[in-house]
Order: C-alpha cells, then sequence, then structure tokens
C-alpha cells in the first residue's frame, strides 16, 4: 500500500488501535482514540472493553459514527450506561490498563499540558483537564496522540496538567503516582516510546519519514532506539487493508481522520 492510500490521522488511528491488547480494558477519550477502539475490537483485541468518562461501557463497535462519546450510537447496546464517579472508580481501582490521551504541549518525560499556553505576552486558556489527569495518574499505562508540530514539544509544559513521568527515574514512585505512566506517543510523523528513566525516544518513523526530518523539532537532545536499545529505528507499519476499511466504515466522513 503506498503512502497516499491514507492519510496521516488513519496512520495514527491503526497504530493506536495496535496499543490495545486483547484483555484490555481501555479508558477510551475523544477524537481518534473512539475510532481506535472499534478497530482494535474488530481485529485482534475481540475480548478488550472500552470505558467512556460519561459512564459508558462498551465490548463492541458502536452502530454508527461517532461525534462524541455522549452519541446515540455508543449508549445503543453498550454493556452499561453508569455514571462518571463509576468509571472513576474503576481507575482508582487499578481496573484501567490503558489510557488514551491527548495535548497542546508534551515534555520529554510525557507531561502533558492542557490548561494554558503564552504565546508573547498572551495567555491562552486551554479546556483543562477533564478526566485526563486522572488517566495519566491512575492507567496502568497510557498512549498519547497529538499532530506533530514543533510547538508542542517544550522542554518544560507550561502547566502540568496530567503527569508522565514527571522529572524522570523514580518520579512517580517518590510522588506516590499509582499508574505505570506513558509507554506510547503517536503523532503525525513517529512512534515515540519511554525509556527506564522515562524519557521520549524516537521508535518507529512514518513511511515516508526519516529521523532528519524530525530532531529538530524538538528542543532537547532527542534521542531514538538505537540509543536506548541498540535496535535501528524501525518502521512504523501502515494500516493493513481491513484496518483501513474499518476506519472508513467507522468515520465514514473522514471527520476525525482525513
Amino acid at each position: 500500500m503506498d503512502s497516499e492510500a491514507y492519510t496521516d490521522r488513519e496512520l495514527m488511528v491503526a497504530a493506536a488501535a495496535r496499543e490495545i491488547d486483547d484483555g484490555d480494558v481501555a479508558f477510551v477519550g475523544m477524537r481518534l482514540p473512539l475510532i481506535a477502539f472499534q478497530v482494535a475490537v474488530s481485529t485482534h483485541a475481540s475480548n478488550a472493553l472500552s470505558v467512556f468518562e460519561s459512564g459508558v461501557v462498551r465490548d463492541d463497535p458502536a452502530d454508527g459514527f461517532l461525534h462524541t462519546m455522549c452519541d446515540l450510537p455508543n449508549l445503543d447496546h453498550a454493556v452499561s450506561t453508569t455514571s462518571m464517579i463509576d468509571i472513576m472508580s474503576r481507575l482508582q481501582r487499578g481496573d484501567i490498563d490503558v489510557g488514551f490521551l491527548g495535548g497542546a504541549e508534551i515534555d520529554r518525560y510525557g507531561n502533558l499540558n492542557t490548561t494554558r499556553v503564552s504565546t508573547g505576552s498572551r495567555q491562552i486558556r486551554l479546556p483543562g483537564s477533564g478526566g485526563a489527569c486522572d488517566i495519566a495518574c491512575l492507567s496502568q499505562r497510557t498512549v498519547i496522540l497529538m499532530p506533530h508540530e514543533p510547538r508542542r514539544f517544550v522542554q518544560n509544559v507550561t502547566y502540568n496538567t496530567s503527569p508522565g513521568h514527571g522529572e524522570g527515574d523514580d518520579w512517580r514512585e517518590r510522588e506516590s503516582v499509582a499508574g505505570g505512566g506513558p509507554e506510547t506517543l503517536v503523532t503525525t510523523k513517529a512512534t515515540f516510546g519511554f525509556d527506564n528513566h522515562g524519557e521520549m525516544y524516537v521508535e518507529s518513523l512514518h513511511p515516508g519519514v526519516g529521523v532528519d526530518d524530525i530532531v529538530d523539532d524538538f528542543p532537547w537532545d532527542l534521542r531514538t532506539a538505537k540509543d536506548v536499545t541498540g535496535d535501528a529505528v524501525g518502521r512504523t507499519d501502515p494500516p493493513s487493508q481491513t484496518a483501513l476499511d474499518l476506519i472508513r466504515e467507522f468515520d465514514p466522513d473522514g471527520f476525525w481522520t482525513r
């Protein structure tokens, strides 16, 4: 399949879907994760379960396109439609295997800002945390999705809305942050992992992207898989035809993926 056969966002959805293992309980957020779970449960993760901040619990794809987690197709034939407190209690019990997050800014340790950013003398207010801080703190692992834009990669986030690996090393343990922290970052150009010190590194490059195409986007000395594990930087697998067909079934007009 050539690089023109799918969009960057369709590739992100396919990559995110692979982060859901069979049997996982996934805390699904808005936008691309809405589709990623449906692809995963339709293919390799038929025993996965999705939970939504609104109180919905599903074990199968929604019967219709989802603009939001509260759309009627997400409620129809759900396993349960419960309350926000029930879903957040699942986080507190440690029941969530993987949580999906996004952000306006991210630093080298996976800390996320969705609260405010500065542009010159101006402060721009962003949506804030919602349930993101809870997901970041309490999920067994988190997967972050965001567009690949240099302004998003910062030495230190303007505001730490959703803690990642904090200051690195054993920060989460020292601060009694229960979950495992960021495991994967998927952008429109590459997939990143986090090493034993909690620092981000390039794990795989999307088709057509080279290391030189992204290193200058980061205000720190970005490391690669070769630096961390000794392995060459990989290539992100493009969406299979099955995954691509499903993505376009679940998002027929490309509302989230074009």
